[in-house]
């Protein structure tokens, strides 16, 4: 496929929607049961489901030019980032000489070797900056 420097509102709104619709479906999963064991699960099971959520933030948008999404250290640089660990670093936070990360004013404060887990709220901000990020970037 070749490079992308533009999505029109429908996809970005279906995307957005599909995102959506993967954070109300775990509500009601985390909100279905009760008890210390169920608890648990559920704790255990919120990182690995939001950090999926980041591959599919990632993937919506794969093909998107580098050049107009720069290398400051915004939101789409910190899902590229992300998206990297979390498939070719064992879930460690890898650094790109390409983009400028300061761990100080991105969204999830993540410094290179950090151990990537995502929780509900971290994912929700993380989605909202990364979606108007794209929006001011790629948007037709």
């Amino acid at each position: 496929m070749s490079a992308v420097s533009s999505y029109t509102r429908d996809y970005v709104d279906s995307c957005r929607a599909r995102v959506d619709a993967h954070v109300e479906t775990y509500r009601a999963l985390a909100g279905s049961g009760s008890g210390p064991v169920f608890t648990a699960a559920v704790a255990a099971f919120e990182p690995v489901f939001f950090n999926n959520l980041v591959l599919v933030l990632e993937q919506s948008f794969v093909h998107r030019l580098r050049d107009k999404e720069l290398g400051d250290g915004n939101p789409l640089n910190e899902v590229r980032l992300l998206a990297a660990s979390l498939l070719g670093n064992d879930g460690r936070l890898v650094s790109d000489p390409g983009i400028r990360m300061n761990p100080a004013r991105s969204v999830l404060k993540y410094q290179v070797g950090d151990e990537i887990a995502v929780r509900e709220a971290a994912f929700q901000e993380l989605a909202a900056a990364f979606f108007a990020d794209l929006e001011r970037k790629y948007s037709v």
